[in-house]
């Protein structure tokens, strides 16, 4: 059976991984020139740890933990008023996102076929397959099609419709991006949070850089699919007025090569597949920067699906059954994720 996967940063080389395992032969498309080396620090929590082991990956991955040491909570002028511990932000286990995309293309780089560079661009499917355009390469014919493109899927749009339709904005918006460590913070984090605003910051990996991340009230997730240049300037109008260190960051945001500006966003859909396409992580049920089960999601989704593939695949037309018994086990797990998300917008001024 032929998979073509859209997406491949963390579900779309997890479903590789476990849909080779199981026999099949698989493709994965991304629209990035070379496997992605952004993101910062993703976590893991419960049943993610079950699906890193069985990679055989776990231990590589514990080496990279950023041994984060709590959080200091501080007022508008930069005083400390409390603490939070580690996996309040850090769950049970937490690195660098780079790190574990660039352990899953490893993994996975000599038995799946990648294809950087490209997207998907139409799909049409019938009771024989799924033919599939792109917008460089030469269209082919799959088995089955997988979107894990995150939230703003290609996939998605292609086979269910416009992202309004689905993508559900939770108030708050921000920018992320890493500058030099100016308060010398040692795997440490500070939070402030004040009118409608939140800014994060934490070093970890690199005692030289830090991680910042300034977020605030917003009425649509519009913002998102915008330049840079516009980004940047609703950031500078949301931190006109704020005090402490934010100035300076401001003013770092413009040099940032590693600039990201997002939302807070859930995707909510009645089901996550529609004949032989299919969506896996953030494309089919994001719970939310602020959930902390992201890469969770991601991991345990794929090897959810995969399995129910490989149960059903000697039967006729049994992808149709393998995707409902997929959404059937996931779905309550992903909605209780998805309100906590909901409640930790909260949190960060949202």
């Amino acid at each position: 059976m032929k998979v073509l996967i859209s997406g491949a940063s963390v579900a779309g080389p997890a479903l590789a991984y476990w849909l080779h395992r199981h026999g099949f032969e698989v493709t994965v498309v991304e629209r990035a020139p070379a496997p992605r080396d952004s993101g910062y620090a993703v976590d893991f929590r419960g049943a993610a740890f079950d699906v890193l082991d069985g990679m055989g990956i776990l231990e590589e991955v514990r080496g990279h933990e950023t041994m984060m040491r709590g959080t200091d909570l501080v007022d508008e002028e930069g005083r400390k008023t409390g603490e939070l511990p580690a996996e309040a932000f850090a769950g049970d286990l937490e690195v660098p996102k780079r790190e574990l995309t660039r352990i899953l293309y490893r993994l996975t780089e000599g038995d799946v076929r990648y294809v950087f560079g490209d997207s998907i661009s139409r799909i049409d499917q019938d009771d024989s397959g799924a033919r599939v355009e792109f917008e460089r390469g030469e269209p082919g014919v799959y088995d089955l099609v997988v979107g894990a493109d995150g939230v703003y899927s290609t996939v998605r749009r292609l086979a269910f419709g416009p992202h309004e339709r689905f993508v559900r904005h939770l108030g708050m918006s921000g920018v992320g991006f890493t500058t030099a460590n100016h308060l010398a913070l040692d795997h440490r984090g500070v939070l402030q949070t004040a009118q409608g605003r939140a800014v994060y910051l934490f070093s970890a990996a690199d005692a030289d850089r830090m991680t910042v991340s300034m977020s605030f009230g917003t009425d649509s997730a519009e913002l998102d699919l915008m330049e840079r240049d516009r980004q940047e300037e609703v950031v500078r109008e949301r931190m006109a007025g704020a005090g402490w260190v934010v100035p300076r960051l401001v003013e770092d945001m413009a040099a940032a090569s590693d600039f990201l500006f997002s939302s807070a966003c859930q995707v909510e859909m009645e089901r996550w597949s529609d004949g032989r396409v299919v969506l896996v992580g953030d494309a089919g049920y994001c719970a939310a920067p602020t959930s902390g089960m992201g890469t969770s999601q991601a991991l345990i989704g794929a090897h959810t699906l995969a399995r129910h593939l490989a149960a059903s695949a000697a039967s006729a037309g049994g992808h149709a059954a393998a995707f409902q018994a997929y959404e059937e086990e996931l779905r309550p797990y992903v909605l209780e994720n998805q309100k906590h998300g909901r409640e930790a917008v909260a949190m960060f001024g949202g």
